[in-house]
């Protein structure tokens, strides 16, 4: 895999003697302010680059205003906020992208090339600095993929107002941005009438998260808001269906070809519908029944709001784009191919390789005498759980060529139903299963997780990384989102 520097772009009109190297507080660097980075990202899976797109002055600060310095390693790339001429670094944060996801498809890997639309939040900087984006390889090395120099004064950056038209509702207010962790349900698919319907979303939503560990005990530090931009359809685009929708952000199911991957490449519209409150991070919440989602780490995470596992979907996505936690499961099918590297430690902080089994990352956790591997009653698990599989995909199969076919509605929401149920049983006996094991609190390192039934093995033999319903995080998993938590808390 090789990856390709671009020129150094060049925003800056004229320069301005940097501040003292290593010197002052956020606000002798900062304003309370923020600087939206747009650019895009494109190739396929042996080349890659980033390109500016543009820069917009914001409203306040949402992030903190200590720990600007991520202490966390989490993410396929790294945007640096420098003094200019090498300088102390003044703000680092890791995230992933769409483009990172599209080079482990299989499109990606015949040489089809594709771009994407991305955006960073930085704070807005009172003099000039040089931000640099970088690709993080497995083995922890970086490789420039973009850098350039940034003006505060310059012309260049944009001063323009929020989309206008949105409505924003609070659904639970703690404090000031810079010391709580600012959430945005940001809907989609949602008209006119159904405004109510959005807010009762997000009051509704908003209680479950606050129910949950570690969440609930971190209330005190989390401020929740819904904004939404009514769109002229209901829902969103299924295109196994051939069902297609005018809606405000454009996302769609059937992203990278998964049938329940449901995101949004429209991103400038999805940002400035969003900018019309504080946040750190976004939620799509979907007007939409159908089991669907997907989550990025330091983008956005999306779920269908009212399915039967609508408070599953939205706990486990927010896990992936906020708690930068990984899939536990391994038996579903994906889009991707090698999403972790055999024989690397996985950077996600709920899965490991167990290269050495007296250094697992969340050794302080174990539960004392645990063997490592755990046995547990894989073979019995997989069995059932790939029938279920292959069933989940012929009933889907039936339900989108039915509704390519102009079956009645009536017989759609039949086949709809025996889906739902199918899964709801599902989900009843893993449940049962896992209690049945006997293993069900305990920490060890139990095989299959991260899409690979060998090699890669997760802290728990249930989390709610793991398997579908409303359940706890393993205690390691909970205390990745909790320590992010204290990120933006400035804790």
């Amino acid at each position: 895999m090789t990856n390709h520097r671009l020129v150094q772009l060049i925003v800056c009109l004229s320069l301005i003697p940097a501040a003292p190297m290593g010197a002052g507080t956020f606000g002798d660097h900062f304003e309370d302010a923020t600087l939206r980075l747009d650019f895009y990202q494109y190739g396929d899976a042996e080349t890659e680059h980033m390109a500016l797109d543009r820069l917009v002055k914001q409203g306040r600060w949402a992030g903190p205003i200590a720990h600007l310095i991520d202490p966390h390693p989490y993410g396929r790339y790294i945007v640096r906020v420098s003094e200019v001429d090498g300088g102390d670094v003044l703000f680092e944060r890791g995230f992933d992208s769409y483009f990172g996801e599209y080079r482990m498809t299989g499109p990606a890997e015949t040489g089809v090339s594709r771009v994407y639309h991305e955006t960073l939040l930085l704070p807005f900087p009172r003099h000039e600095v040089q931000i640099d984006l970088s690709a993080r390889a497995v083995e922890g090395a970086e490789t420039l993929l973009v850098g350039f120099t940034v003006d505060p004064t310059g012309i260049e950056i944009a001063r323009e107002q929020p989309t206008p038209g949105v409505t924003v509702i609070d659904g639970h207010i703690a404090g000031d941005p810079h010391e709580c962790l600012d959430i945005s349900f940001v809907g989609e698919g949602y008209t006119e009438d159904e405004i109510e319907t959005f807010e009762a979303d997000v009051k509704r939503f908003t209680k479950l998260m606050l129910s949950r560990e570690p969440y609930a005990s971190s209330k005190d530090s989390i401020n929740i808001r819904g904004v939404v931009l009514p769109s002229p359809d209901s829902g969103v685009d299924e295109p196994t269906k051939g069902t297609w929708r005018a809606t405000a952000l454009g996302a769609s199911f059937n992203s990278f070809g998964s049938p329940r991957y449901l995101l949004t490449e429209a991103n400038r519209l999805l940002r400035d519908i969003a900018a019309n409150a504080p946040y750190d991070t976004i939620v799509i919440m979907v007007n939409h029944d159908r089991y669907g989602g997907g989550g990025l780490y330091n983008r956005y995470c999306t779920f269908t709001a009212h399915g039967p596992f609508a408070g599953y979907l939205l706990l486990h996505e927010f896990g992936h784009s906020f708690g930068g936690l990984a899939d536990e499961y391994y038996t579903s099918s994906t889009a991707y191919t090698d999403f972790y590297p055999q024989d690397h430690e996985p950077v996600a902080p709920n899965i490991t390789a167990l290269l050495d089994p007296e250094k697992v990352k969340w050794a302080d956790l174990l539960t004392p005498d645990t063997v490592l591997p755990t046995p547990w009653d894989k073979t019995a698990y997989d069995r059932a759980d790939l029938a279920y599989q292959d069933e989940r995909r012929r009933l889907n199969t039936e339900i989108a060529t039915a509704a390519r076919s102009g079956t009645p509605d009536a017989e759609i929401e039949r086949l709809q139903n025996a889906e739902d149920r199918h899964a709801l049983d599902r989900a009843a006996a893993v449940d049962s299963f896992m209690e049945a094991s006997g293993l069900v609190g305990t920490v060890g390192a139990f095989e299959g997780a991260g899409y690979l039934s060998t090699g890669l093995y997760r802290p728990a033999i249930d989390c709610l990384m793991f398997s579908r319903g409303v359940k706890d995080l393993c205690p390691v998993c909970r205390r990745a989102v909790r320590e992010r938590i204290r990120v933006y808390a400035g804790e």
